[in-house]
């Protein structure tokens, strides 16, 4: 007999509010540990204080090296993967994962190959798709799987594909989460003692080692591609796992399908308004020859530049319009 003692949380856009409404529901005689991850980037976060000042549960950012205890919320700092190793948290600066750092991911994956079915992994509200490759982690290594009902969540795209593509266990809305966490870490229970699968110890692997040495393991989880890393231009690998598409280089960025193209839409993106920043700098220069040109007297040559100039200022205005209209029509991210 044992118990689900680690509960494994994932959100992005939605989530303080969404997390805030857990903790202040989560019993103060808890038995599980929490570890949460909010797609926050770089930015600082003040999302232990707002947890603690919600609910009886403590919450702070984790610490490298520290032993999980129960009863005791632990999450990502910023710029931080949070992962589980051996029985303690360990973070790491290692590379993003579906364009993030924090990442859900990783959490998922690394709780479920250190703790196997004693796991309960959560996915909340957020954009694209984080969390559905580490949520089957969490299942084929045993534990449970537990997503916030798509209709219920602020933002549905990541709970709807962890539904797609894991057999979840519970799906329920925000306000019944809470009662339903407490009564599944206290149930005693046979728990499956499941092989971790070897693509989802790989994948751990390469996360643990921080984008080092990751070559060798590549032909082991799937085949190059003819796509590239938009973070490091390497060639991706297709992650073959059964799934839906994911893909990896040997740096150790790893993309699901939606992310990828979230991060190669930026990119063409940035190349976009780097072209139109271009084509205004040559507006500029074109001008100041003209200006020159006309001092010496060099008239004929003078109205050329004019000419270069206006040419390249149209291009950038028709450009940097179309650019506007492209972003304007994009989905938000997050």
């Amino acid at each position: 007999m044992g118990r689900r003692d680690v509960v494994a949380i994932g959100a992005s856009a939605g989530g303080v509010q969404a997390l805030q409404h857990l903790a202040a529901a989560l019993p103060a005689d808890f038995p599980a540990a929490v570890l949460v991850v909010l797609h926050i980037g770089m930015h600082r976060s003040a999302l232990p204080r707002l947890l603690a000042s919600v609910g009886p549960l403590p919450a702070r950012h984790a610490v490298h090296g520290e032993p999980m205890h129960a009863g005791c919320i632990y999450v990502a700092p910023p710029d931080r993967h949070l992962l589980v190793s051996q029985g303690s948290l360990r973070l790491s600066r290692g590379p993003k994962e579906n364009h993030s750092r924090p990442a859900i991911d990783p959490l998922l994956r690394s709780a479920a190959v250190d703790c196997r079915a004693r796991v309960i992994g959560v996915v909340l509200t957020g954009y694209l798709d984080d969390g559905s490759a580490g949520l089957a982690a969490v299942k084929a290594c045993g534990g449970l799987a537990v997503v916030q009902d798509p209709e219920d969540a602020y933002a549905p795209q990541m709970p709807s594909s962890a539904l797609a593509t894991t057999a979840v266990d519970h799906v329920e809305p925000l306000s019944r989460l809470p009662a339903l966490l407490d009564r599944l870490v206290r149930e005693d229970q046979p728990l499956p003692d499941v092989k971790v699968p070897d693509i989802v110890k790989i994948e751990n692997d390469m996360t643990l080692l921080e984008g080092r040495a990751v070559e060798n393991r590549m032909p082991l989880i799937g085949k190059p591609s003819s796509l590239t890393c938009p973070e490091c231009h390497g060639t991706l690998w297709q992650v073959e796992d059964g799934s839906r598409l994911r893909y990896r280089c040997h740096t150790g960025h790893a993309y699901s399908e939606l992310s990828l193209r979230e991060s190669q839409r930026e990119s063409t993106e940035a190349a976009l308004w780097a072209a139109v920043r271009a084509l205004q700098e040559e507006a500029m220069m074109a001008k100041e020859m003209a200006r020159s040109l006309q001092a010496l007297g060099r008239s004929t040559e003078a109205l050329a530049e004019e000419s270069r100039a206006r040419d390249a200022m149209a291009r950038a205005e028709s450009l940097g319009e179309r650019l506007l209209r492209m972003v304007g029509a994009d989905a938000p991210n997050g």
